[in-house]
């Protein structure tokens, strides 16, 4: 790709990035499914910076607009199509037959939030189940040699502690629970579970077939081009638009991390990772949802893009009967062991990032919001 920086991938970035993952990738065949997504997007950026044949399937829709990856159009080939249209998913797989290389696999196309789930339920299963099962069965028919298939998880698939099962979870010295690997999981939404079923396929294709699986399960990724409808965009959207916002519960903790380091620990599972083996990561500490937004609310007070907020809990955002998580934070210290990899970015410059990014690409999310602005600010200028 050429010497093109956009968005996060600055130029001290980009060089690290080369210098850690350079050889893996560069000039490799590389498909990622949901390239046009969030983390997808983020992913696909750092692919082509690092010279990669980036293939990217992007959900078919009737625009055929790519949101975050058309500054990449010369840099990649789009394959448009469905996961769960099995005749799409072979006509990509059948390219992958033809590289010359042993292609890499990046599977992070899915329905992917906790709230939609519920409300279509269907579809996530569809995407998340059968459309992993279809790309899998789908390698193995064409005889596709991979070198690393990467099959994105979830943190929520851990939920919450079981006790009959207790003696089996991690604590710190203060009580509080740390998830590893080996946590027992215990999911609480229908993403979560579609989730499970995803990375249990994943493996059983590794065991029965040679499919060289690899699990990750992501820790609440957040940065620029989020849905607005996760927590930290619709912190940021309402702070930039009105003077209350409105979240669930205040109390569940969370673990963060931005979505470059997400980005580098697809890269580095992908790279130095064994193939049937699980990996987790994010930032290794946790925060509850109030602290969370008070943090954002403070740090964009001070970067001067709103001046007080009040912060009000609403039970229409609440997840369903008892389905709420309590607490998630990761133990990376496997990965970090055989790989190297931390997370770099801090909570307070990954925030600053993001809302610089909602700031100044309103037209992007203002019509994806699920809240009503009522109180309009004008932004100062920059």
């Amino acid at each position: 790709m050429d010497n093109v920086v956009t968005d996060l991938w600055t130029t001290p970035v980009l060089e690290r990035l080369h210098d850690e993952f350079g050889e893996e990738f560069r000039g490799r065949t590389v498909l990622v499914t949901g390239a046009d997504g969030f983390m997808g997007s983020h992913l696909t950026d750092a692919l082509c910076h690092l010279g990669a044949n980036v293939h990217a399937f992007v959900r078919a829709t009737s625009s055929g607009a790519l949101n975050n990856v058309g500054h990449l159009r010369h840099a990649l080939t789009v394959h448009w199509g469905d996961l769960t249209d099995r005749h799409s998913i072979d006509r990509v797989v059948g390219v992958l037959a033809r590289a010359e290389d042993r292609p890499y696999v990046f599977h992070l196309g899915a329905q992917a939030h906790v709230g939609e789930s519920w409300h279509r339920p269907y579809e996530t299963i569809m995407a998340n189940v059968v459309g992993t099962l279809n790309l899998l069965q789908s390698i193995v028919d064409h005889g596709v040699e991979l070198e690393k298939f990467d099959a994105a998880g979830t943190s929520e698939e851990y939920g919450n502690v079981n006790e009959p099962v207790r003696h089996q979870h991690d604590f710190d010295p203060e009580g509080s629970l740390i998830l590893h690997e080996r946590s027992p999981i215990n999911p609480k939404s229908i993403y979560a579970t579609a989730k499970v079923a995803a990375d249990f396929l994943t493996m059983n294709f590794h065991d029965a077939y040679g499919v060289p699986g690899i699990v990750t399960r992501m820790f609440n990724n957040y940065g620029p081009r989020q849905n607005p409808r996760y927590v930290t965009g619709t912190i940021i959207t309402q702070a930039l638009e009105r003077e209350q916002v409105e979240l669930g519960n205040l109390e569940p903790m969370r673990d963060f991390c931005f979505c470059t380091d997400g980005v580098r620990g697809h890269l580095m599972v992908a790279a130095r990772g064994v193939p049937g083996d699980l990996y987790v990561y994010g930032q290794g500490e946790n925060i509850a949802m109030a602290d969370w937004a008070k943090l954002i609310l403070e740090l964009g007070r001070q970067e001067g893009y709103w001046a007080e907020r009040e912060l009000v809990s609403v039970a229409e955002r609440f997840r369903p009967g008892a389905s709420d998580v309590l607490a998630l934070r990761v133990g990376y210290e496997k990965l970090e062991r055989e790989t190297g990899w931390r997370p770099l970015v801090s909570w307070e410059e990954g925030i600053r990032e993001t809302i610089a990014w909602y700031a100044e690409h309103r037209s992007r999310w203002i019509g994806r919001v699920d809240w009503l602005p009522v109180a309009a600010t004008t932004l100062p200028p920059r």
